[in-house]
């Protein structure tokens, strides 16, 4: 008897330093080892020697196979990050088990961070941005942030909705970007965690009030930021009106699979599953027009390095300085579908999004530039990172042939995108 209360004190100790996966199979070993008997006489000292050392054999693996093993506990942490108008601005560090982590902020939503692991299992960050909060404050570039209330461009400003023309702030001259002046990116949203089904999720909720930026109606907007299990970072966006408004929300993060030592996205392989794109006017604003990407600098319905004829000479790459162009992604709109993959061979990590949604505007980063940021040694330069902003399509309210982008009282402005990271060698 005593013999028994030991090995299961032995059992009780060991286990409480491994993960709760391996704790079934432990005691399974355990039993194996030693013969469980009602009978008080002890059992032979051979089989108990036989069975002392199976059993530390056996649990030497699983503690080495514990400490090896990627699943952690999936969390949520909360810390401070700055102040804004007086009001305490937060970073919230979502984890999951597999050790994927995403910082975004309650300001802005912005995703400060995106932590994924390389073909090696090696971790590093692949979203460009600050770790200063007072940076973000002055930024003009959106990094990682939620953009709207409307997402990418509005013709000089201007749109007529109802017979009611409204003219916007032009911060982009002679058009609107990203919701004006002052758009979601730069404002302070409250913030509730929880882990659903045991994923972190993070809700941010913002009422953005009538005219503000110029636009109708109080707008009621609750994005949700969920890490998922299977390493995706997954956005869902819902909004309302208490008046005819119109509504195009998206996410401004800069991508570099390669990681913050790489200053160049030129080598990534691009697909995208896009046969047209809306081609620009001279102020970067849709002709009204698709035009198919088919034997085109446009065409990555196959994989593509990005750099491969960025600098061709295309009229429409030199008016964006590049590519910056909306996508119109095939399928059904309103239906969840692939947009784009993206795989970087230097590091084997691939990043697959799916939306919702109608349009991706592909942009690579042709105007960035700056000193180092506190993550990276390097300067900000053009085409060191790429976006992947799944939207409507620029200048909607203005082009009734596009899909609507017009929310009405009663109506709900809803869409996912899923940010999907995974490599090349869980592909093979």
């Amino acid at each position: 008897m005593r013999l028994l209360v030991q090995r299961n004190r032995h059992f009780t100790e060991i286990s409480d330093s491994l993960d709760s996966s391996w704790r079934y199979f432990m005691s399974k070993i355990i039993t194996a080892s030693y013969p469980t008997t009602t009978s008080i006489d002890p059992l032979p000292k051979r089989q108990v020697k036989q069975g002392t050392r199976l059993l530390f054999s056996v649990l030497l693996i699983l503690i080495a196979l514990a400490k090896w093993s990627p699943a952690q506990q999936a969390d949520i942490i909360q810390k401070h990050f700055g102040e804004v108008e007086g009001k305490p601005v937060s970073l919230y560090t979502l984890k999951n088990q597999h050790g994927m982590v995403a910082e975004i902020s309650d300001f802005g939503g912005v995703v400060t961070k995106l932590i994924v692991p390389d073909r090696d299992g090696e971790f590093g960050d692949v979203v460009l941005g600050h770790t200063n909060f007072e940076k973000f404050i002055n930024d003009s570039s959106f990094f990682g942030a939620i953009v709207g209330r409307f997402a990418n461009r509005i013709a000089n400003g201007t749109f007529t909705l109802d017979d009611v023309q409204y003219q916007l702030a032009t911060n982009n001259a002679p058009n609107t970007l990203h919701g004006g002046n002052v758009g979601f990116n730069k404002r302070l949203w409250a913030a509730t965690t929880s882990l659903e089904s045991g994923q972190p999720q993070l809700k941010l909720n913002y009422l953005s009030p009538d005219g503000e930026e110029g636009f109708p109606g109080n707008l009621d907007v609750t994005v949700t930021y969920t890490l998922t299990a299977d390493n995706g970072l997954k956005i869902d966006y819902l909004a309302t009106t208490d008046k005819p408004t119109v509504c195009n929300l998206s996410h401004h993060g800069y991508f570099n699979l390669a990681g913050m030592e790489s200053d160049s996205v030129l080598d990534h392989n691009l697909q995208l599953f896009c046969d047209n794109i809306t081609p620009n006017n001279q102020h970067m604003i849709p002709t009204g027009d698709l035009m198919p990407v088919k034997d085109t600098p446009f065409d990555f319905l196959q994989p593509r390095k990005i750099g491969e004829r960025i600098d061709e000479e295309d009229p429409q790459l030199k008016l964006g300085h590049g590519y910056d162009h909306n996508f119109v992604i095939n399928g059904e709109g309103g239906t969840l579908r692939r947009a784009a993959r993206v795989h970087d061979p230097s590091s084997g990590r691939v990043m697959e999004v799916m939306t919702t949604d109608y349009g991706v505007e592909f942009y690579t980063a042709n105007f960035l530039s700056g000193p180092p940021s506190a993550k990276s040694e390097l300067p900000m330069k053009p085409r060191m990172a790429f976006c992947l902003e799944c939207q409507r399509f620029p200048d909607t309210p203005n082009q009734p042939q596009f899909p609507s982008a017009t929310l009405k009282p009663g109506e709900k402005y809803e869409k996912t995108t899923i940010y999907q990271f995974s490599t090349d060698r869980q592909s093979e």
